[in-house]
């Protein structure tokens, strides 16, 4: 069965299946590559990191033809298995009415450029649910330090609160990923062994980046291959996803079983980790259409689970250590170190789990994560400071 959002193969269609996740992947983001293709205003839209690049060099202008194309080509990618999230391409849409908004009214690009951050706020807020952080989001991602837009504020917090009521009313309340009952922050010993799952995030964030930047600047060299870039970035996130089907997708009920414990074991953990990080970059660095902000928080919470059950394990029990606890910090912490949104981080995984007792340890390991990867980011777009922005000129 082929699900919207995630591809679900059952396991009786044997070596038909196999086949089915080797190839539909490069299937789908073909499809959306050459929907995209059509539209030449739309050759670099790629995400947020587009809609960053809006705001900083473009005075907030988004072409209209994001919103229906956008939509279409996500779809497309993800639902056929393409290792990427829906959230960039949302962002990029609620730029996008923003944006297009404030064109109908003749609006100042200065006004312009805080609708369309408002946009992008109220489409993260429905997206996961979560009010508050998507109302952060819209202000925070758009600079690598912790530096934010100022005058974005309000209008991020009027957006997110509409966007989510409106969405919540129609699909309901409930938190994205419910966590296990019982699980807080009740020991300042675990404080520890959250330090050294700081450390590992942010070097396992390095690779992530790294490895991202490495195979899309493989392919923006090779941009006269188009289409067949996109194949072949499909064709090996299928391989991956024949030995690994939990990366296929948005991988969102990867999240929900590394929240329940026993689920996975620590060799799994990191397997779907490194394959999802190397999936996304083929998925979405070869051209396919799709974010990079859902996966990260797929690999925070596989390397964070992994190290709750490894402490779990070696610690005493007097120390309360649960798996879940540490997968759910983990995203945190990943999203603080490779997006660069550290408030947006802390807040998202409380609103997202439903859980507001683990905000302390992810305050901390978002706080270290975050200023030993300074300097490293997934958005090239992003500067470091208010300073470095052209609209700060």
């Amino acid at each position: 069965m082929i699900g919207l959002g995630d591809v679900w193969i059952a396991d009786g269609l044997g070596g038909t299946g196999r086949a089915v996740r080797f190839g539909l992947p490069a299937v789908g983001a073909l499809l959306g590559y050459l929907l995209i293709r059509r539209f030449d205003s739309l050759e670099h839209a790629r995400g947020t990191d587009s809609a960053i690049l809006a705001f900083h060099r473009r005075h907030g202008y988004v072409p209209p033809a994001v919103l229906p194309v956008k939509s279409v080509a996500s779809v497309l990618t993800v639902s056929s298995g393409g290792s990427a999230g829906y959230e960039g391409p949302v962002t990029l849409i609620g730029a996008a009415c923003g944006s297009v908004v404030a064109s109908w009214f003749g609006l100042s690009r200065r006004a312009r450029r805080i609708l369309m951050t408002a946009g992008m706020s109220a489409g993260i807020s429905a997206l996961f649910q979560a009010p508050l952080a998507g109302a952060i989001f819209g202000f925070e991602v758009l600079y690598s330090s912790s530096d934010v837009e100022y005058d974005c504020v309000l209008p991020c917090f009027i957006a997110s609160t509409v966007a989510y009521t409106i969405y919540a009313y129609f699909f309901g309340w409930g938190a994205l990923f419910p966590m296990p009952a019982g699980v807080a922050y009740q020991n300042g010993l675990r404080l520890f062994p959250y330090f050294i799952l700081a450390i590992a995030i942010t070097f396992a964030a390095r690779f992530y980046i790294s490895f991202f930047k490495a195979t899309e600047s493989w392919f923006s060299a090779r941009r006269r291959f188009g289409w067949a870039n996109v194949v072949a970035g499909g064709l090996v996130t299928g391989t991956i996803g024949m030995f690994v089907p939990e990366i296929l997708g948005s991988s969102y009920p990867v999240i929900q079983k590394t929240l329940e414990s026993g689920s996975y074991g620590i060799a799994a953990l990191l397997v779907i980790f490194f394959a999802k990080a190397i999936a996304t970059s083929f998925t979405v660095g070869s051209g396919g259409s799709g974010g990079v902000f859902a996966p990260a928080i797929v690999c925070g919470g596989a390397l964070g689970g992994a190290f709750g059950i490894a402490f779990a394990r070696l610690l005493p029990a007097s120390w309360g250590i649960h798996p879940a606890a540490f997968a759910l910090v983990g995203m945190a912490g990943f999203l603080a170190s490779a997006i660069r949104t550290p408030l947006t981080a802390v807040v998202m995984v409380a609103e997202i789990s439903g859980n507001h007792q683990l905000i302390v340890p992810a305050m901390w390991v978002c706080g270290i994560s975050f200023w030993l990867n300074n300097g490293w980011s997934l958005y090239r777009s992003q500067p470091h400071n208010r300073e470095a922005s052209p609209v700060h000129d």
